[in-house]
């Protein structure tokens, strides 16, 4: 039943409960209603002393978990050559740092190693040769050699040439990081140019998860503030992380601010793309009135909170709220520390005040000192 659902006879509603009959000498003073003590004993109310409390606010938010920026690397060969053999062939695969991801012929890399090759021998057999003449031909030797270096040709790939053991015509590529391969562009017997990608590499020990803040929370989000990540893959889990960047733009579609939270993931748990429900523990407040969340009525243009007045007497008093947390909600006006404010029942008690018309009232409705009509002309609904 909603506002007004009055009738001027008895009636039942459509549910088949009886109208509650209203009478002109239970009629309060002011914006008031007065409810029956077995009334009130059937509707449950349920009331609670508005105190003063620390709030410990948390604001809650959804978000995707995406891979750590930090952590990407791409594999592109600074030369051009070919694919003679896949070594990692499948996206998804786990690699360490250090690990061959293919095998590829260079004429780059093999003109680079013959120079080391002729440098080195040369060098064996200058004998009585000048300082001036011995230092080029070292510089020459210790060039090619850096050259391969700088074309990222492991000092481990390297060891043949420098011993001695002739010209290799493919050299493997090796991944940068441990981490999982998330793109492969590479393909056996493939041609390349240098600066192309072959293979998208993620470290994921640690992720970001990426929240999406609503703007009249964004001003309590601060860098630094702990966060916890419930997601619906891991049931009764909680990860726990760090706000770390609070992106500077809000997204207009649907007025929300990206907030990065930082969290660690050595098992591998929390995967790209996951969706996950945080919240973001924004500090403690002191609030000098506080009440439970479920004194607040809610209509969308206003919040009004029940007062008991004692004797099955309730005010509704419309309040100015502050900040959320722990199930409670600090009132900047409206209610006095010390009253007492119906916590349970309330709906209830608010679909008795409107046959009052007290919430009118309370909006600048005024009664005109009229009095309602007697039981037998008017009775409303549930």
């Amino acid at each position: 039943m909603g506002l007004n659902d009055t009738s001027p006879v008895p009636r039942k509603d459509s549910m088949g409960m009886d109208y509650i009959p209203v009478y002109a000498d239970e009629a309060p003073e002011g914006p008031q209603v007065r409810i029956s003590p077995n009334r009130l004993q059937v509707l449950g109310v349920r009331t609670e002393t508005a105190t003063r409390r620390v709030i410990t606010r948390t604001i809650r938010a959804v978000g995707t978990v995406e891979a750590n920026e930090r952590g990407l690397y791409a594999v592109s060969p600074k030369f051009e050559g070919w694919i003679t053999t896949l070594i990692v062939n499948t996206t998804g695969a786990a690699v360490r740092r250090g690990d061959p991801l293919l095998a590829v012929y260079s004429p780059d890399l093999v003109t680079a190693q013959e120079e080391y090759r002729v440098a080195s021998a040369s060098l064996q057999v200058m004998g009585e040769a000048s300082p001036e003449a011995r230092a080029s031909m070292e510089s020459l030797l210790e060039g090619s050699l850096q050259r391969l270096r700088n074309w990222d040709v492991a000092d481990v790939d390297l060891a043949d040439l420098r011993a001695g053991k002739g010209v290799r015509h493919t050299l493997p590529l090796r991944s940068p990081a441990n981490g999982i391969v998330m793109e492969k562009m590479a393909r056996a017997g493939m041609r390349f140019m240098p600066g192309e990608p072959l293979y998208q590499i993620a470290d994921l020990a640690t992720v970001w998860i990426v929240a999406n803040v609503f703007e009249q929370d964004l001003g309590a989000v601060r860098q630094g503030q702990t966060a916890s990540v419930a997601m619906a893959a891991y049931p009764g889990r909680r990860f726990t992380g760090q706000v770390t960047f609070v992106y500077p733009t809000i997204q207009p579609d649907t007025r929300t601010a990206r907030v990065r939270i930082e969290l660690p993931n050595a098992a591998g748990l929390l995967k790209p793309e996951l969706y996950g429900t945080v919240e973001i523990v924004a500090g403690d407040r002191v609030a000098d009135v506080s009440v439970p969340e479920s004194a607040v009525l809610d209509s969308g243009t206003r919040r009004v909170v029940l007062i008991d007045l004692g004797g099955g007497a309730f005010e509704p008093r419309e309040v100015e709220l502050g900040s959320r947390g722990d199930g409670y909600v600090e009132v900047l006006t409206g209610v006095a520390g010390g009253e007492r404010v119906v916590v349970d029942g309330n709906f209830l008690i608010d679909a008795e005040s409107n046959l009052r018309g007290a919430l009118e009232t309370l909006g600048g409705h005024a009664h005109g000192g009229a009095a309602p009509p007697a039981a037998a002309d008017d009775h409303a609904g549930h």
